[in-house]
């Protein structure tokens, strides 16, 4: 069994003072849903083993916050930045998935990247899984919105579209419904 988590970043500033996309950081709301989907993520186990980031500002900054409110409550996963997370369609997003985790081999990995990618993702792994949460995940994948899968095999070689149980799918809005 494996457990995939895609967390998207969480909200950001609408432009970066360079210009630049990669360079955009997290708002005022950005930092406290991060926080808060990172305090989550500490009370509801299983913990990820390995988390692959985007080298973008906003995605670096989610989960240094998430980390931060789960630090106390969980152990310290094995944490890399990944230039081919930014701006990654699904394809190659799950490639990323299937071959950047062959060396750790871990049981649960997280993913911290951006839409439409991530979204796409979600969408085109779900094979089955809560309808509510499907259903909410079919709208969109909001900023600092957390879909979880599982999938029976072996290693991560195995995952495919269509094959994954939408284990649940959480997001700040919701949290706040709740």
């Amino acid at each position: 069994m494996r457990r995939l988590m895609l967390l998207r970043h969480a909200k950001t500033e609408t432009d970066a003072p360079s210009g630049r996309d990669r360079d955009r950081r997290l708002d005022h709301r950005g930092h406290k849903d991060a926080a808060q989907m990172g305090d989550w993520i500490a009370h509801h186990p299983p913990f990820p083993d390995t988390v692959l980031v985007s080298p973008a500002v906003r995605a670096k900054q989610t989960w240094d916050l998430a980390w931060e409110a789960m630090k106390d409550r969980v152990a310290a996963p094995q944490v890399e930045l990944l230039p081919e997370l930014y701006g990654a369609d699904p394809a190659r997003l799950l490639e990323t998935i299937r071959t950047a985790t062959i060396p750790a081999n871990p049981k649960r990995l997280m993913l911290v990247g951006h839409n439409p990618g991530m979204h796409e993702l979600a969408l085109m792994l779900t094979g089955s899984g809560h309808h509510a949460d499907r259903k909410h995940l079919a709208d969109n994948l909001p900023t600092a919105g957390l879909a979880i899968f599982d999938f029976d095999g072996k290693d991560w070689s195995d995952i495919a579209y269509r094959h994954g149980k939408l284990v649940l799918f959480v997001s700040p809005k919701l949290l706040k419904q709740a």
